[in-house]
C-alpha cells in the first residue's frame, strides 16, 4: 500500500481559508540566508504544493519586494490552489541598516497596491501587519486594513508580533484570521498572552522560525559557520558563549529524534504541531527552505506524534536559552507585554 505523504488541512480563523497544516515561509528564497539557487527554490515551491502545502508566506520587505516578484509566476500558475499571504509595515531604504515601521492609513493603502502589482494578482488572501507601531492608534491601522477587505483587495487579515491584549483590540475592529509570531522550542514568549488570546478568539497561530532559524536542526552551532550576508550572524543567541550554551540544549532533541528514526528538525517541528492540542487552537507553522529535500523532511514532521514523556523532556529548553532572538527587541510583542 502506498503511504500517504500529503499533509492534512486546517482552517485559518473562523471562516478563514483551509490550508495545509504546514505552510512555506519564502523569505530565504530572496534574502537573509545567503545566496539562493533560483531553480532549486522554484522546485521547492512545486514540491510544497505537491505535498499539500497551500499557504505560501512572503512580505514586501523581503528583498525589498523581490520575494513577491519571485513568487509571481508561481502564483499565476496556481492561483486557485494556494493561499497567498504577504505583509506590510517594515519600511526600508537604500541604507541597509535602516528599518522603519509604518502603520498609518496612507502607507497601508500604498503598500497593498505595490504588493498586488509585484505578486501579479488582484487579491491577497491573507494580509498581515508585519510589525506594530504603537504611535498609531491600533483601531486606525486595523480599520484601514478592514477597508481593503471591503474593497476586495484582501480576503482575510492577520497580525504579527502582537500581544494578547492587542489581538483582542484588533479583533474588536475586524475579525483576524491568523497571528504570525516566532514560536519554537527556543522561543516561547508568545505563550505569555498571545497564544491564549488566539485560542479564545478562534484565531489561528502561524509560527515563524519554528526551527529556531535553523539552529534547532543542528545545521550550524555558531554564527561563525554561516556564509557572508547571513543575517543570523547578528542575532545574539547564535554567537560566542550564547551559541555554545544553546547548542548544548539540543541533546534531548537529538535523543528523541533517534528514538523516532527522525531528524532533529522533524522533532522541533513536531513539537510546534503538538501545541495545537496543548493550547486548544489551530497551529500552522511556516518553516522556510529552498530545497525540495528539506521540504519533504519538514512536511514529514506532521506525521510524528510525541509522547507526554518526550514533551516533558523538551519543556525546559526555552527557559534556558541564552540571548535574545533579535539584537533589538523593541518592535516585538515581548517588548510590549505588561
Amino acid at each position: 500500500m502506498t503511504k500517504n505523504t500529503t499533509i492534512e488541512q486546517a482552517e485559518l480563523g473562523k471562516g478563514g481559508p483551509r490550508v495545509g497544516v504546514q505552510g512555506l515561509g519564502c523569505m530565504g528564497m530572496s534574502e537573509f540566508y545567503g545566496d539562493t539557487d533560483e531553480a532549486a527554490a522554484r522546485e521547492t515551491l512545486d514540491a510544497a504544493l505537491a505535498a499539500g502545502v497551500t499557504l505560501f508566506d512572503t512580505a514586501d520587505v523581503y528583498g525589498r519586494g523581490r520575494n513577491e516578484e519571485f513568487l509571481a509566476p508561481f502564483v499565476a500558475a496556481h492561483r486557485d490552489g494556494i493561499t497567498l499571504a504577504t505583509k506590510f509595515a517594515i519600511e526600508r531604504t537604500d541604507d541597509p541598516q535602516y528599518r522603519g515601521i509604518r502603520n498609518d492609513r496612507a502607507y497601508i493603502r500604498g503598500a497593498v497596491e505595490d504588493s498586488l502589482r509585484r505578486l501579479g494578482t488582484e487579491v491577497i488572501d491573507l494580509y498581515y501587519m508585519h510589525r506594530r507601531d504603537p504611535a498609531v492608534p491600533f483601531a486606525e491601522s486595523v480599520g484601514a486594513m478592514a477597508e481593503l477587505v471591503q474593497e476586495g483587495k484582501v480576503r482575510h487579515l492577520g497580525l504579527s508580533e502582537v500581544t494578547g491584549a492587542e489581538l483582542r483590540e484588533a479583533y474588536a475592529v475586524h475579525p483576524i484570521a491568523a497571528l504570525q509570531s516566532e514560536w519554537s522550542l527556543f522561543s516561547r514568549d508568545v505563550e505569555r498572552s498571545a497564544v491564549g488570546a488566539a485560542a479564545e478568539l478562534g484565531v489561528a497561530f502561524v509560527p515563524y522560525s519554528p526551527l529556531g532559524r535553523g539552529f534547532l536542526t543542528g545545521a550550524f552551532t555558531d554564527a561563525a559557520e554561516l556564509s557572508a550576508g547571513d543575517f543570523r550572524a547578528f542575532q545574539p543567541r547564535f554567537t560566542g558563549d550564547n551559541a555554545k550554551a544553546n547548542a548544548a540544549l539540543l541533546e534531548p532533541v537529538r535523543q528523541i529524534a533517534q528514538a523516532h528514526g527522525a531528524t532533529p528538525a522533524q522533532i522541533a517541528l513536531a513539537w510546534v504541531h503538538e501545541q495545537a492540542q496543548v493550547h486548544g487552537l489551530t497551529v500552522v507553522p511556516i518553516p522556510g527552505t529552498r530545497r525540495p529535500s528539506r521540504l519533504a523532511e519538514n512536511t514529514a514532521a506532521t506525521r510524528i506524534t510525541l509522547t507526554q514523556a518526550e514533551l516533558a523532556l523538551l519543556e525546559p529548553i526555552a527557559a534556558q536559552v541564552a540571548g535574545d532572538r533579535y539584537p533589538d527587541m523593541s518592535s516585538t510583542s515581548a517588548a510590549r507585554e505588561e
